[in-house]
């Protein structure tokens, strides 16, 4: 009875010393997570790309990425580097062309952060205790569908051109959610491409990247119909123009002309990441990921 208790307690012993190193690790590179994320946050905020509530919310989202593993936190750095450099593009034309219509600038604030990356953070979280590749898929494929809908978007706007309703192919005025065109559809599958090539480069499986391209470009669609269906659409009540803002640009309050009144364009980027998950991840599952 002695022996089978020491050799217990000696089995104990063992693991604990086992996996003492791991648990420092893995502290460690928590704990160098949120500084990175903060210092990254905070260059953000000082070029005016995240307002104050952003930069809080994408330090959480930044340290939950680098707690799963570095190469988490390099995917979503392609996400917010690439995001972030389209955004400056045309900055000043794209406002003239817009401002009436969107609601916020370029400073990013918590919900829209979390809007993109919200699923992706989860995720990065549960994998740091149980990793399996479906996580990563729904990762992916969340953020493919974030980098594709702002590329479109940026792209779209800067290049210019009356989109289209993506439903009646009407044309819309500039910054309508639900309008596309040829240059952002196009931009919307490079931004997908992007998440996927990064997520094959950093070592994640072929088949999880591949499902992230598809669940990407199919998550922006999404957002494109959800938009031109669901969103909240306002109209203002001077210049009876529609518009997603609650004060319009000239000035006068504009009252609700359509749509789901509390679903707005932040809710309509969840949306488009949820999509991009469950397309991923099933695409994944197809391929025989488990």
């Amino acid at each position: 009875m002695a022996s089978a208790t020491a050799t217990a307690w000696t089995t104990v012993q063992a693991t604990a010393d086992a996996t003492a190193p791991a648990a420092a690790h893995a502290t460690f590179r928590t704990a160098s997570g949120v500084l990175a994320a903060a210092v990254v946050a905070l260059l953000a905020r000082r070029a005016r790309a995240l307002s104050a509530d952003g930069a809080i919310a994408a330090t959480a989202v930044g340290a939950a990425s680098v707690a799963a593993g570095w190469d988490w936190a390099g995917l979503l750095m392609v996400f917010f580097v690439g995001s972030t450099l389209w955004s400056r593009v045309g900055r000043d034309a794209k406002a003239a062309r817009t401002g009436a219509i969107v609601e916020k600038g370029d400073e990013r604030d918590a919900r829209q952060v979390l809007a993109n990356g919200g699923v992706f953070a989860v995720c990065a979280a549960v994998f740091a205790f149980r990793a399996t590749p479906l996580l990563q898929a729904l990762a992916a494929g969340s953020l493919a569908a974030a980098t594709a809908d702002t590329w479109a978007t940026e792209v779209g706007t800067w290049v210019g051109g009356r989109p289209r309703s993506i439903l009646s192919f009407r044309r819309v005025a500039a910054g309508t959610s639900g309008g596309v065109t040829i240059a952002g559809t196009i931009a919307a599958l490079a931004g997908a491409a992007s998440i996927s090539l990064a997520a094959r480069v950093l070592g994640w499986p072929p088949a999880v990247a591949a499902s992230a391209l598809i669940g990407g470009f199919v998550g922006a669609i999404a957002d494109s119909v959800v938009g031109a269906t669901l969103q909240a659409r306002r109209r203002c009540v001077a210049c009876n123009l529609m518009t997603e803002r609650h004060v319009h640009s000239c000035g006068q309050p504009t009252e609700r002309a359509g749509g789901v009144d509390w679903l707005d364009n932040d809710g309509v980027n969840a949306l488009c990441g949820i999509v991009g998950a469950l397309v991923s991840v099933a695409g994944s599952r197809y391929a025989g990921v488990a």
